[in-house]
């Protein structure tokens, strides 16, 4: 389970704090285990800062207490702060990045099922594609969105994505998926062939208001060619 420990502490030497964060995440590296951390100020009194750091466990947190250079920080920290920093231990009930979701949608309801409607819900008027095997602007806009899918859904049927990751920073979304579909209908000029065809690809999504408005796609085209006879194989 997801561990975070919450530290609330007043200074006004940030400058020297935010140095000494450094110079610890040097010199424990390769030991630490900290899997992300935040630090936030408070609006209302520029003296007050909080800090989140994310563990794997609780248990990594306790190894990762233990570590000399974490013991010589805490010693650092406490004499940069105003008064003793209060600390909080949170195991982590529910982990929701909401643009993810979003993301899932697009592949699971619109590109997989092809519910064109969800793309109004899930897409920016002005949204900017990039995708490398069609030309630059065509696949632009809710428009082009709904073009993009259904170019792929006639020549493929219902396609099929299966997600293996999916890594959320700032407001973009990365996924790594699997595709399959069948060749059932004309693609890139290229007559149907009945084959199963099959890739793999990573698609990037930039967030505006909860909507997709800008998206990279990257995907094994070689491979996909070469199953329709498109292209020769190696060698």
């Amino acid at each position: 389970m997801t561990f975070v420990q919450v530290i609330d502490y007043e200074t006004t030497r940030f400058d020297e704090m935010n140095a000494l964060i450094d110079r610890w995440a040097e010199q424990a590296s390769g030991r630490r285990t900290v899997t992300h951390t935040l630090i936030g100020r408070d609006r209302d009194s520029r003296t007050h800062f909080v800090d989140l750091v994310e563990f794997p466990s609780y248990e990594d947190a306790m190894r990762n207490s233990q570590l000399p250079e974490t013991d010589r920080m805490f010693q650092e920290m406490t004499a940069l702060c105003e008064g003793m920093p209060k600390f909080m231990n949170l195991d982590v009930v529910r982990d929701e990045h909401l643009n993810k979701l979003v993301a899932s949608r697009m592949f699971d309801e619109i590109a997989a099922k092809g519910d064109l409607s969800a793309i109004e819900e899930c897409y920016t008027a002005g949204y900017v594609d990039h995708e490398m095997m069609q030309e630059e602007g065509r696949g632009d806009g809710r428009d082009g969105v709904a073009r993009t899918v259904g170019m792929w859904r006639d020549a493929f049927g219902s396609m099929a994505f299966d997600l293996t990751r999916q890594i959320a920073e700032g407001n973009c979304v990365t996924t790594l998926w699997n595709w399959k579909g069948t060749h059932s209908g004309e693609f890139m000029g290229v007559a149907p062939t009945g084959e199963e065809c099959s890739m793999s690809g990573c698609t990037t999504f930039r967030f505006e208001d909860g909507q997709i408005a800008e998206g990279w796609w990257y995907f094994d085209a070689p491979a996909l060619m070469k199953q329709m006879g498109m292209a020769p194989g190696p060698g």
